[in-house]
This record gives structure tokens, C-alpha cells and sequence, in this order.
């Protein structure tokens, strides 16, 4: 089971084991208790799942899809290097060490 390091819109960071083959949005709001309002349920059109993946990180991650990267560009809290949607990642053992934190609420 990969940890994830997560840090919440307080600063307090939790370790969260995941499960893969979720969503790192599931596991986020399922498994670590984090304030994560997903209201479009993961279907990209919402970006309430908004996370900032650390830095080191991006390159082992997926591609965002094109309309994943709309979503987050006209976010308030976007930022062109770390923003990712949470609901478009799945979990791997890959990820096992990701760090995050919680995009600030609109």
C-alpha cells in the first residue's frame, strides 16, 4: 500500500495509505479524512479535488488531459508547476512517497 504524504489547507500534513487503483481524490477524502468536496464526484468538472503536487513528483505522474488543465488554470490557487485535479490520478505503488498539499478554497 503506497503512503501519501498529505498536507491539509491548515498545515498539518498526514500520512495517508492508500489503496490502488483509487483515485488519489477517493483515497484523499476516504482514507486520510481530508477536506476534499469533490462535488463533481470525479468526473473533471469541478476542480474541488484541486491538489499541489510537489515539485519532485510531477514527472513520475500521468499527463494531465487538456480539459484537466483548463479546469485548474482558472483557478484562483492555480500554479503552473504543482496544480493537478486529485480525481485524475490514479493511485500506484509508484506513488508510494508523493507529497501534496490541498489547493486553497475558491
Amino acid at each position: 500500500m503506497p503512503t501519501i504524504h498529505a498536507t491539509d489547507r491548515t498545515g498539518v500534513t498526514r500520512e495517508v495509505e492508500a489503496e490502488t487503483g483509487l483515485s488519489l481524490m477517493e483515497n484523499l477524502r476516504d482514507k486520510g479524512g481530508m477536506d476534499i468536496a469533490a462535488i463533481c464526484g470525479g468526473m473533471a468538472s469541478c476542480a474541488t479535488c484541486h491538489v499541489h503536487v510537489d515539485v519532485d513528483w510531477m514527472d513520475r505522474l500521468p499527463p494531465a488531459e487538456p480539459d484537466e488543465i483548463e479546469l485548474v488554470e482558472f483557478t484562483e490557487a492555480y500554479d503552473e508547476a504543482r496544480s493537478r485535479l486529485s480525481c485524475q490520478i490514479r493511485v500506484t505503488e509508484d506513488l508510494d512517497g508523493l507529497r501534496l498539499t490541498l489547493a486553497p478554497e475558491a
